[in-house]
């Protein structure tokens, strides 16, 4: 689908001016602290004249013991030069530059990694259990996202009114990293490359873009939401989706020497890569190379799509992030790429005249349950019109809907039942998904049945609850249940119920039903 559309939703107010005061002046050796995951960074001064984008190479080589990782540095305008780490290690760290001006180079320094102290800061988010994921710190981690396109360069009022709705609610949003236009006139938005009389000029950077992404960045970090940073789109109105191909590596690379080092950092190498008509596969292969080489943190890669899905089975994709809502097709994916699922966009709640663009928030909630019990995951989105012109939460404003207190719920309910993550049976029965022998979560969808007889192990026993999604409420079932065990429901669609063992049956009398096959 097209996010031109969103332009109709309102003009966005544009920010300018804004930096996020990251900058430290380089440490003498032993004289700083940084927490584990936290962000290490060395200013220095450095040549200013030519182009300092592309003429000036400068690295850092970090040990710790016997291990060293080398940092790419940039360059920040005005004669200033950063390189920044991200320490994942305790312990005593020393630093060397290298660089082509003999002024950057052979800078020394030392600081000492602390164990962390922020909360929230549990490290970055890693696959794990083949599926899902955690924190690097091993804190369950479940997404439940959302998406806000121009998050990163919106004004302040914008994303305030961003961050307020997504800190009771999500856990990570999608957002551009290049500009889309946000009404008025686009030649007064901020913008990445320095542009004049309708021409860019994409052999330099504005560093002022950068530094308020950075912000934006923080912000989502302080509110521990994971930022699912948007490389490549075809949205723009300045070109960059046609940039040649030196122009997308140079932009690339100088964006991954900025970002790499926070923790609430993702890739996603484009949104509707397909649509970016310029490029060819072997150019979203190469953005996927250049970004897992340049990474020294590894930090999570995928790519979305409008139509044909890229090949997720590809060594440098960590998992999969789709614009589909066939979840009755997530078990044949899982076998394919054997990795973690996340229905990236799966339409959108609100009230516009696109079909992509007017979901009920039953139905959005409907689709992360879905998403859940097919062993996947979810991401959210809305789009609705405002009679006073306020951004769309889409492209980063305020949260209107009604589906997110219940994604909400969904999401602390998972968390309470697994510390891994749900997967769902290779031959399911109406929908579930949990830990076979252990826990069964069921969702009716639309089936509204008044009983059910469920196919429990006859080798536990377990506790029953019954859910109903959208007034967010847990019903106790009396009694403990074993083997075949048939339940009274509510007899309405949309509900759910789960299992949770709570002891061993040592003397089992019953025989587990054969389940009934439900479409």
């Amino acid at each position: 689908m097209h996010r031109r559309d969103l332009l109709k939703l309102g003009a966005a107010t544009l920010a300018t001016g804004l930096t996020p005061a990251l900058a430290t002046t380089a440490p003498e050796p032993s004289s700083a602290n940084v927490e584990q995951w936290g962000l290490f960074e060395i200013a220095l001064p450095g040549p200013s004249t030519g182009n300092p984008y592309q003429e000036v190479s400068l690295t850092a080589s970090f040990t710790l013991e016997h291990r060293t990782v080398q940092v790419t540095g940039f360059y920040d305008g005005e004669g200033t030069y950063r390189i920044r780490f991200m320490p994942d290690a305790l312990g005593h760290w020393t630093y060397t530059t290298a660089s082509s001006a003999p002024q950057l180079a052979n800078k020394t320094g030392a600081f000492t990694c602390t164990a962390p102290t922020t909360p929230g800061n549990h490290g970055p988010v890693i696959v794990r259990h083949e599926f899902h994921f955690q924190h690097a710190d091993g804190t369950p981690y479940f997404p439940f996202g959302t998406t806000t396109y121009a998050y990163f360069f919106t004004s302040d009022d914008n994303a305030r009114a961003s961050i307020e709705g997504l800190k009771p609610h999500f856990n990570k949003t999608r957002a551009c990293v290049l500009p889309k236009p946000l009404g008025g006139d686009k030649e007064k938005q901020i913008l990445p490359f320095p542009r004049a009389n309708g021409t860019n000029d994409l052999t330099r950077f504005n560093p002022a873009y950068f530094q308020l992404l950075e912000k934006r960045l923080l912000e989502l970090q302080r509110a521990n939401i994971q930022a699912d940073v948007i490389l490549f789109h075809p949205y723009d109105a300045w070109g960059y989706k046609s940039m040649p191909a030196e122009a997308d590596d140079f932009y690339l690379r100088y964006a991954i020497a900025r970002l790499s080092a926070f923790r609430n950092v993702w890739w996603s190498i484009a949104n509707e890569y397909d649509l970016v008509k310029s490029k060819t596969m072997s150019d979203w292969d190469r953005f996927f190379r250049i970004t897992a080489a340049e990474d020294p943190y590894s930090h999570l890669r995928s790519i979305h799509h409008s139509g044909p899905i890229y090949d997720n089975t590809k060594p440098w994709v960590t998992h999969a992030s789709l614009q589909r809502y066939d979840f009755e097709n997530t078990a044949e994916r899982r076998l394919a790429w054997r990795k973690p699922i996340i229905y990236d966009e799966m339409q959108y709640e609100g009230d516009i005249d696109r079909r992509w663009g007017n979901l009920s928030g039953e139905e959005m909630l409907r689709r992360f349950w879905l998403a859940i019990v097919n062993g996947a995951y979810g991401s959210h989105g809305e789009v609705f019109f405002s009679a006073t012109g306020e951004a769309s939460s889409a492209d980063a404003g305020q949260l209107r809907g009604d589906s997110p207190s219940r994604i909400a719920f969904l999401h602390a309910l998972v968390e309470k039942l697994t510390t891994t993550g749900l997967n769902a049976p290779e031959s399911p029965y109406y929908l579930n998904a949990g830990t076979p022998g252990q826990l069964y979560l069921y969702y009716f969808d639309y089936h509204r049945p008044s009983r059910y007889d469920f196919p429990l192990p006859t080798t536990a026993n377990f506790r029953a609850t019954l859910i109903d999604p959208w007034n967010m409420t847990t019903t106790p079932v009396p009694g403990t249940h074993s083997g075949k065990s048939r339940i009274t429901l509510p007899n309405k669609p949309y509900q759910a119920i789960v299992f949770e063992k709570i002891s061993d049956n040592h003397n089992p009398h019953t025989e587990a039903a054969k389940p009934e096959v439900l479409d």
